[in-house]
């Protein structure tokens, strides 16, 4: 499957989809510590590969980092209740069939359009689109 047509399927669905310039494990590393910098609680890394493993199973490497600020996410959770679902924010760090890194999340506008909290509080979440961008690098 070309970059192209990755980017292009996943936007579809809401995601949104930015080709890493590290491995998973780096960049899951860099994650971490930008979190860490910017003071952002970081709830826990699932290691989906890793789990698969343990089952016998193989699978790319593939890991979910899930967190959040409550400054943050508790205005969209009252604007929007069933927001909640779809918080603490997540990203998807994983390797596809070529060995290309990818860093995939929900966009805010996505999750905007799918809970209806006010358009205003979009700022409280794009913080993620500058910190995908910046562990792209």
């Amino acid at each position: 499957m070309t970059q192209d047509k990755i980017q292009n399927e996943i936007e579809e669905k809401g995601l949104a989809s930015i080709p890493g310039s590290h491995s998973v494990d780096e960049t899951v590393a860099k994650l971490e510590n930008m979190l860490r910098e910017k003071q952002v609680k970081l709830f826990a890394i699932i290691d989906h590969s890793g789990e698969a493993r343990q089952a016998g199973l193989e699978m790319r490497p593939t890991k979910l980092l899930i967190f959040g600020n409550p400054r943050g996410g508790t205005p969209l959770m009252l604007a929007a209740p069933t927001t909640a679902i779809d918080l603490p924010l997540k990203l998807l760090v994983w390797e596809d069939g070529e060995g290309k890194v990818w860093i995939t999340y929900n966009t805010p506008q996505y999750l905007q359009e799918r809970h209806q909290f006010p358009k205003e509080l979009l700022a409280n979440i794009a913080v993620i689109e500058a910190i995908a961008a910046n562990a792209a690098r």
